[in-house]
């Protein structure tokens, strides 16, 4: 029997290939939902360009499919965090401008400027590689020059920022493109969380003016994340980089009230969902204690189902103390015991009518019901960020709607 691989490059032979053919569990992705909010975003910060963040495999979904989807959806730009990131998408054809969210390591300079992504910068170190990267190469390279503002995670000092800007105009190969800053409160749900965040941005103001008086000016300022560009309109600048709004989710009540309050009836659409199939059922009595630790004693007799998905693919052992509960037959039912690694066991009552094949949702709609990435978050005193990237590399995703597939 001769085993076919799928060619790497092609994403969706890809996941085709992987979904169901080990394990009947998989992580779906509703691309026309990524281009749908891509869309809302776009039309909400208009006239400033929408900068799709692509980073973390696409937040989890799958970073080229998802970057493709978004400029369908009327991003103008992309971003991700390592430069293996952008050399994913331009390997997969993506060709539209890539920013590169941090300084990369000296070693990868030249792997940047050969897949045409754009630094950026706030080292004499990494001014210096480029610059003599861009000259060997004999391509400008634009570049961005993030400034810190009150993140204090990566950044040039407010008071090192004129230099910067001008070690880089020094360099004849590379053209200041941008200038950022970011904002690490801008979904704070508190009055002082608003204050710095304003702060910020007129630090962010001041510096701009004071360098257009010496003549430096950049065609791109940038400040915004998703809540940013949400939750302050002014922020918006030239540019915006929203991450988890692509997705279909918000960050915090005070960004989502903002939305509301701008987006004129429209609602963004989560674009995972986490699904599986039922392997085994089995009818145990009352007092049972399934799983791992016997912590549960089933409350009456029984059907219980095992679903071939667990903590190894994103599905945290927290969740089974938190209450979870799974679709089945668009029905609620809760863990019967503790999540393993690779499997999860459904109490599902006195319900016989489950069996196997039928489909499990973790995440996602099923009938009338539905169970979000919001939800797990409030379950585990985390954010929505960490549950979506948090599904596992060994789950396989379905891309489903494309937005460019034909007759779409």
């Amino acid at each position: 029997m001769r085993l076919v691989v799928p060619d790497p490059a092609d994403e969706d032979a890809a996941v085709t290939m992987a979904q169901g053919r080990s394990r009947p569990a998989w992580a779906e992705i509703d691309l026309a939902a990524v281009s749908h909010n891509a869309a809302v975003l776009a039309r909400l910060v208009a006239p400033a360009e929408l900068c799709a963040v692509v980073k973390a495999h696409g937040y989890g979904h799958g970073g080229p499919a998802v970057a493709r989807a978004a400029l369908a959806g009327g991003a103008q730009r992309l971003a991700v965090a390592l430069v293996d990131e952008g050399v994913e998408l331009r390997r997969h054809g993506v060709d539209a401008p890539v920013l590169l969210l941090s300084e990369c390591g000296l070693d990868a300079v030249d792997t940047a400027l050969a897949y045409a992504l754009t630094p950026t910068l706030y080292s004499a170190d990494a001014i210096e590689a480029f610059g003599a990267g861009a000259r060997a190469s004999g391509r400008r390279s634009a570049v961005h020059v993030k400034v810190d503002t009150g993140m204090h995670r990566v950044g040039v000092a407010p008071g090192e920022l004129a230099e910067t800007l001008a070690a880089v105009r020094r360099e004849p190969m590379l053209v200041l493109e941008g200038i950022w800053t970011h904002l690490p409160v801008a979904d704070g749900e508190h009055a002082e969380d608003r204050a710095y965040t304003e702060a910020q941005l007129g630090l962010f103001d001041r510096l701009v003016a004071e360098l257009a008086t010496e003549g430096v000016t950049a065609p791109v300022l940038h400040a915004a994340n998703t809540a940013a560009a949400i939750a302050f309109p002014l922020s918006r600048y030239d540019m915006v980089r929203c991450g988890l709004g692509l997705y279909g989710y918000l960050p915090g009540g005070t960004v989502k009230a903002a939305f509301d309050a701008q987006a004129g009836g429209e609602r963004l659409r989560p674009a995972m969902s986490l699904k599986a199939r039922v392997v085994a059922v089995r009818t145990l009595e009352a007092g049972e204690r399934p799983s791992y630790g016997r912590l549960r004693p089933l409350p009456a007799r029984s059907l219980v189902a095992t679903v071939p998905i667990g903590y190894a693919d994103g599905v945290p052992r927290a969740l089974f103390g938190a209450g979870y509960e799974v679709l089945i037959g668009g029905v609620r039912r809760p863990l019967a015991g503790m999540v393993t690694m690779d499997q999860i066991v459904v109490d599902c009552g006195g319900d016989h009518s489950v069996r196997p094949g039928d489909e499990v949702v973790l995440l996602g709609r099923q009938g009338d019901e539905a169970v979000t990435a919001d939800d797990w978050a409030a379950m585990l005193g985390t954010i929505s960020y960490e549950v979506v990237c948090g599904v596992g590399p060994r789950m396989p995703r379905v891309l489903v709607n494309r937005p460019d597939a034909p007759g779409a």
